[in-house]
């Protein structure tokens, strides 16, 4: 997962524009196999995540390749921008937008965002410190379209909390970084697996923005996780340099403490699946 820069965020980010052609080209001639061998079970949309942030310089190139190959879903964050939004548009495409509050949610939504993901506390990466109660309730009294709820959310039960509270859609990332596919370092999927929420640290050292990271890969650095110094937020850069010094600092959110084996992701989707009707059937009881 890393940074979330220009390319995918689970698992592994994409560092060229090259690399992320070679990725889009991959999945959607991947899936249109699928689809085209499976009419009646076709593949759900396909998402990648994009900073739009002034010093992503890749960001233009990226943009051009999600236009060449139509990715479906375009997430956004770090600054809403009325020409990504028109990009993503022009071929049909949504863009849903992260937000840390409900301030930001309204800047997104005006500048042509399609849906909002809410970023709530305890969030993989970078992150904001609402709570999720707070922070979708505020949204749902001015916004009725598609939102997603991200924030230590690794459980059926929680997934079905999530909708309870009025989301259209559970946000799920660090979970699915300890499965099978993911392309993450197997040290990183192992510490996932053995570590809780008591293991993640909340710091803006590492981009200059606060987010969440594993206290075991900071130690892996050289760093004290209980006394890191705080970052000057004017000198974030998300140029996608793969020489970054904090490229092994792992980002991972707070609800890994579910998260007891590295698995398929198709048997992680079906826990998934059986947590979510318990639950269900529990409050139905």
């Amino acid at each position: 997962m890393h940074q979330r820069r220009g390319g995918f965020y689970a698992g592994i980010e994409c560092t060229s524009a090259l690399q992320l052609d070679e990725w889009l080209a991959e999945i959607t001639e991947a899936l249109a196999a699928h689809n085209k061998a499976h009419p009646d079970n076709p593949a759900a949309p396909f998402a990648i995540n994009q900073i739009v942030h002034k010093s992503n310089v890749r960001l233009e190139e990226d943009m051009a390749m999600c236009v060449k190959y139509k990715v479906p879903v375009i997430i956004t964050s770090l600054g809403a921008r009325e020409e990504i939004n028109q990009a993503a548009h022009s071929y049909g495409g949504v863009v849903l937008h992260d937000i840390i509050n409900n301030k930001f949610a309204h800047k997104a939504i005006e500048k042509g965002a399609d849906g909002l993901v809410a970023v709530a506390a305890g969030a993989g990466g970078h992150a904001g410190v609402k709570s999720p109660f707070a922070l979708v309730q505020e949204i749902r009294q001015w916004f009725d379209g598609p939102l997603a709820l991200s924030g230590s959310i690794a459980s059926g039960s929680a997934i079905l909390a999530a909708v309870a509270m009025g989301a259209d859609f559970a946000y799920i990332g660090s979970a699915f970084i300890a499965t099978d596919e993911a392309r993450a370092a197997q040290e990183y999927k192992q510490s996932i697996v053995d570590s809780n929420s008591d293991d993640i640290v909340y710091s803006n050292l590492f981009t200059g923005v606060h987010g969440n990271y594993l206290a075991p890969s900071i130690r892996n650095a050289g760093m004290d996780p209980e006394h890191l110094p705080e970052s000057d937020p004017s000198k974030m850069d998300f140029g996608g340099d793969k020489s970054k010094a904090w490229k092994d600092i792992w980002g991972c959110g707070q609800g890994i403490g579910s998260v007891n084996k590295i698995q398929s992701t198709a048997a992680f989707i079906d826990q998934l699946k059986a947590e979510y009707a318990t639950a269900k059937a529990r409050l139905l009881a």
